[in-house]
């Protein structure tokens, strides 16, 4: 199963990489992404590729648990405007039942989030239902950081959990991610989770004003291949207009095979990014004050008579033309 999630979920990354003498750059330019995905926090991200950004900053820093040490700095709240709605709830047993409520819709797919009772123990879990590449290991540990800090909030900065359950192998690494995470680590676990006092379920935590639910755009589902061919165009775009063999890659795929994916739906690679152009096309005229060349440039094209020759194609009349007719 396919998932998305948004390039939030990164946390501070850039600022963590290079205080510790990292390169961020070469690290997007080796996971074969825009940099530019950190301004755009919102942007549906391929989980596999935040698997692969999180495997490149372990490599880059020299860092096995490199998503435990990123870990440390996110904050559940930050987390998009779906982590203030989760960190608004009235209980922490609010917060995580609005979790597993809107996680998949709002903020990230193919993930499951549990809660289990058992005794006076509460065990809040995370499990990624992505295949993904290496750097699953990375995401898992960043995962269970943000579930660390989701019951924090409510329970107080001094809060540490009683157990973490860690998909890490071994006693050693165990013993490693200890020191990280400031708390005793099982080890050879099947999901990541994190277990704690089940009378934390009633905290309160503190008293802010959030963003409701629906401020939150639905991250799209990934049902067809079309929509992941969207959502990795709309990635690549930030820069340049994509590639097929690039977003071929991506998938996992030859070319000829997305091709037929593609033509399997009724549509080709072509029509699925004049889609994605047109949409951003009219964005960036009817919500900018952008130049048309400007405009044409950030879409990929070569100069503005290009991209006016495009968006008569599309719409029938010139851009300027259409911006007239929306600012009225």
């Amino acid at each position: 199963m396919k998932g998305y999630t948004r390039t939030s979920a990164l946390g501070p990354i850039s600022d963590f990489v290079e205080a510790r003498g990292g390169s961020i750059e070469r690290m997007f330019s080796r996971a074969d992404l825009p940099l530019s995905l950190l301004d755009n926090p919102d942007l549906p991200l391929p989980l596999s590729e935040q698997f692969s950004i999180l495997r490149e900053g372990g490599r880059e820093l020299g860092d096995a648990f490199f998503g435990a040490s990123l870990g440390q700095l996110v904050s559940m709240e930050k987390l998009s405007a779906f982590g203030a709605w989760v960190s608004g709830a009235p209980t922490l047993a609010s917060a995580i039942d609005r979790s597993r409520r809107g996680l998949n819709r709002f903020m990230q797919t193919a993930t499951l989030l549990e809660l289990r009772v058992k005794g006076n123990s509460a065990i809040w879990s995370i499990e990624f239902l992505d295949p993904g590449r290496t750097g699953r290991f990375q995401n898992e540990l960043l995962g269970v950081s943000y579930l660390i800090d989701g019951i924090r909030y409510f329970a107080g900065p001094r809060w540490r959990p009683d157990l973490i359950h860690c998909t890490c192998q071994g006693a050693e690494q165990a013993r490693q991610l200890e020191h990280i995470f400031n708390a005793p680590v099982k080890p050879d676990a099947r999901v990541c989770a994190v277990a704690f006092d089940m009378a934390l379920l009633a905290a309160t935590g503190p008293k802010h004003t959030h963003p409701t639910f629906e401020e939150e755009p639905p991250i799209p589902p990934s049902r067809r291949v079309q929509e992941d061919v969207a959502a990795l165009s709309a990635i690549a775009l930030l820069e340049r207009q994509p590639k097929i063999d690039w977003v071929a890659g991506k998938l996992d795929m030859s070319r000829r095979t997305l091709q037929r994916a593609l033509e399997a739906e009724g549509c080709s690679f072509s029509d699925v990014l004049e889609g994605l152009l047109q949409d951003r096309a009219i964005t960036l005229l009817r919500a900018t004050n952008l130049g048309l060349t400007d405009i044409a440039l950030q879409l990929g094209y070569s100069d503005g008579a290009h991209f006016s020759r495009a968006f008569r194609r599309w719409m029938g009349i010139a851009p300027s033309q259409y911006r007239a007719q929306t600012h009225t």
